[in-house]
C-alpha cells in the first residue's frame, strides 16, 4: 500500500499530488487548498450552526446508526451564515464541475467512519468530479482498486486541503475512512454535480 502523507506545516509540500491515474483525471489532493486560519474558521462556523442530523438505515437484517452526522444542502438554497457559498468559489477555481449539492460528514472521533464504497453513478452527473474539503483533525482515507483490492493508496487528509476524484473512478476504486483508536473531530464538505430532476 501506498501512504502519501503530507502536513500542512510541510514548506516543502507539493501543491498537488496524483493519487491515481485516469482518463478524467483520477484521484488528486491539494494539501494546501486554503490556509489554516480559514480552515479553522470553516470548521468552527459548521460544527456549531449546520443542521446535522443522526440518521439510522438498514443493514441486513437490522437497522444501524451511521456512524457519523450528516448535513445537506443544494448549492442554489446556501444558508448564508455558513461558509458554503465562498467554499464552493474557492473550490470551482481548482476542480471546474457544475456542483449542484454540498453533503457533509461530521467525525465526532474515531468511531465515526464510513465504509469502502464507490459513489452511486446514477446520482452523479457523467464525466464530473466529487470534490472533498476536509476541516478539523486529520483522518486518513483508504483508495483501492473495487475488482481484486489492488493499487491502495492511503492518504492522510489534512485539515484545510481538497480532494478530487473522477466520475470513473467510482466504478473502478473505492474509497472510505477507516475506525481509529483516538481522534479528534473531523468535517468532510463533499461537492457533486447531481442529475437535473427529470420535469413531470
Amino acid at each position: 500500500m501506498r501512504t502519501a502523507s503530507v502536513s500542512r506545516d510541510d514548506l516543502f509540500a507539493p501543491p498537488m499530488l496524483q493519487l491515481v491515474d485516469d482518463a478524467q483525471g483520477g484521484a488528486r489532493y491539494w494539501p494546501g487548498f486554503v490556509d489554516a486560519d480559514t480552515a479553522l474558521r470553516w470548521f468552527d462556523v459548521l460544527a456549531a450552526r449546520a443542521d446535522w442530523r443522526h440518521l439510522r438505515r438498514p443493514m441486513y437484517d437490522r437497522v444501524v446508526d451511521v456512524p457519523r452526522l450528516l448535513a445537506n444542502y443544494p448549492v442554489d438554497a446556501l444558508p448564508a451564515d455558513l461558509p458554503l457559498a465562498d467554499m464552493l468559489a474557492r473550490v470551482r477555481e481548482r476542480v471546474p464541475a457544475p456542483f449542484s449539492s454540498i453533503g457533509m460528514n461530521f467525525y465526532r472521533d474515531g468511531q465515526d467512519s464510513v465504509a469502502m464504497h464507490g459513489d452511486k453513478l446514477h446520482s452523479l452527473r457523467d464525466g464530473h468530479p466529487i470534490a472533498l474539503v476536509s476541516l478539523g483533525a486529520p483522518r486518513r482515507m483508504l483508495i483501492r482498486a473495487a475488482a481484486d483490492h489492488a493499487d491502495r493508496v492511503a492518504i492522510d487528509l489534512m485539515p484545510g486541503s481538497l480532494l478530487a476524484m473522477s466520475h470513473a473512478m467510482q466504478s473502478t476504486h473505492e474509497h472510505g475512512i477507516p475506525k481509529v483508536r483516538h481522534a479528534a473531530p473531523r468535517i468532510s464538505v463533499v461537492f457533486r454535480a447531481r442529475p437535473p430532476v427529470a420535469s413531470p
